[in-house]
């Protein structure tokens, strides 16, 4: 062992040591921390839900009456002003997808954090998504979990090792509200935010992301987020199957599956390297100028989204059609290239938003191509080709290839679908691991390193 990994093993021991202390001595100040974390995170992220579905059905409400070539570049272009404004006049640190920031954090790297940080997260994060920029809210709500986490440490004067783990889990608590996926949070925190598996860690990760999804369905059932089904005041709490799938496992599916997770992770490297290269040039042709960058970019990507079909214009209706396998081969082929050539744009441009929601879309792109393919030529595709896309395409671009397989399974709840998921998620990720060793949100740290 070197003298780097003996240090390194001290320092992690002497951390697991203070927390312990920490539970021992104050145990008060860590109940009411992780009741806190889990409680902002599930607010922030049901409110950042809700306040882009009330944005989206306004700028759907105006297609109805205006050409979508006037619409969506104005909005985009609009959309990307105000919320780069935003950024730039009170919180820099809330630009980009939030995850990157949350991880630079926990690698000791001097990151602004706190409750301004957040809320800037959260209203720009609306604004840049609920005009078209093709992304998700994952990113933001993990940067906001780990903002209110922080916030709450702080404030309580719990020592820097707490802090560390809390905004981890906090990170954790904003997955898990946002995809009504508890046990995927906790993983997520567990395998790409901390890398560890010490127990106490993992107890308190787990108590905080499972009482943010608690919370987070909670609000839902008493109005902030009505769309969405987790709690009902009546019948209490509910399963929520975002889709229902009829899933059949046989023997014969390793080798497709293994076939589907070969193409992912080729496919999610490539996109991985699109994605950074087209970050280091927005930073070198834009530098520090935010607002420019994020309103040209609106604009381009609200042009592009113009003069597309009408099912290109909402994100969550674009995944329904490839989730359900309602979309051609024509139409899931488009889908995965519009989606990769504008998500690119848009992490370029600063924005925002998160790439875990257009991973799904883009994966289950390739499950359903592939399938068609697959079907064409041998006569047969397992039931679970789509969604075990979704799930390798996110492995493959994350190298976390559990978290990615446990936010697939909670689209459908469905137990046998873990099975197929598993296959194709660690053939994703290990098949990704051949042309590069990090995921890309290490990646995009070592990129914000080099500008700064």
């Amino acid at each position: 062992m070197s003298d780097k990994q003996i240090k390194a093993h001290h320092q992690r021991n002497s951390s697991i040591k203070t927390i312990r202390q920490l539970l021992q001595q104050r145990w008060f100040v860590v109940v009411v921390a992780l009741i806190l974390t889990g409680f902002g995170a599930a607010i922030t992220g049901v409110l950042f839900r809700a306040g882009v579905h009330n944005l989206d059905y306004w700028r759907l409400q105006l297609l109805e009456k205006l050409p979508a070539r006037l619409v969506l570049p104005l909005m985009g272009g609009i959309g990307g002003l105000i919320s780069s404004t935003l950024i730039t006049k009170f919180a820099p640190a809330a630009s980009g997808s939030g995850v990157s920031h949350i991880m630079a954090f926990l690698r000791h790297r001097p990151v602004p954090m706190g409750i301004k940080v957040g809320f800037i997260k959260l209203i720009s994060g609306i604004i840049a998504i609920g005009s078209g920029f093709p992304l998700g809210p994952e990113g933001p709500s993990v940067q906001m979990g780990g903002s209110v986490a922080w916030q709450m440490a702080k404030w309580l004067k719990a020592p820097a090792p707490f802090r560390r783990v809390i905004v981890a889990a906090g990170g954790g608590a904003g997955i898990a509200a946002i995809f009504s996926a508890p046990i995927g949070g906790f993983i997520y925190a567990i395998e790409e935010l901390l890398n560890s598996a010490r127990p106490v860690v993992l107890l308190l990760i787990v108590v905080t992301t499972f009482w943010a999804d608690t919370w987070a369905d909670v609000f839902q059932g008493i109005g902030l987020e009505p769309q969405a089904g987790g709690y009902d005041n009546i019948l209490g709490f509910q399963l929520q199957r975002e889709y229902v799938q009829t899933v059949n496992f046989l023997p014969k599916d390793f080798v497709y599956l293994i076939i589907l997770g070969v193409v992912t992770g080729i496919l999610a490297e490539l996109y991985c390297r699109y994605v950074l290269i087209m970050q280091s040039q927005g930073n070198k042709w834009f530098d520090q100028k935010l607002i420019l960058r994020m309103t040209i970019s609106g604009l381009l990507i609200g042009t592009i989204y113009g003069f597309l079909p009408e099912s290109f214009h909402h994100l969550g209706e674009l995944k329904e059609l490839i989730a359900e396998g309602n979309a051609t081969n024509l139409m899931a082929g488009g889908t995965f290239l519009i989606l990769f050539i504008s998500t690119g744009i848009a992490a370029a441009s600063g924005a925002p938003g998160g790439l875990f929601y257009p991973m799904l879309i883009l994966g289950g792109s390739i499950g359903l191509t592939c399938g068609n393919v697959a079907e064409l030529i041998t006569g047969y595709v397992p039931s679970s080709y789509i969604f075990a896309g979704m799930g390798g395409f996110i492995a493959g671009c994350s190298r976390t290839p559990i978290t990615a397989m446990f936010l697939a399974f909670a689209l459908t709840k469905d137990l046998l679908i873990l099975k197929p998921l598993l296959i194709c998620c660690i053939t994703s990720f290990l098949i990704a691991r051949i042309f590069h060793e990090s995921s890309i949100y290490e990646r995009q740290i070592q990129i914000e390193a080099m500008k700064n």
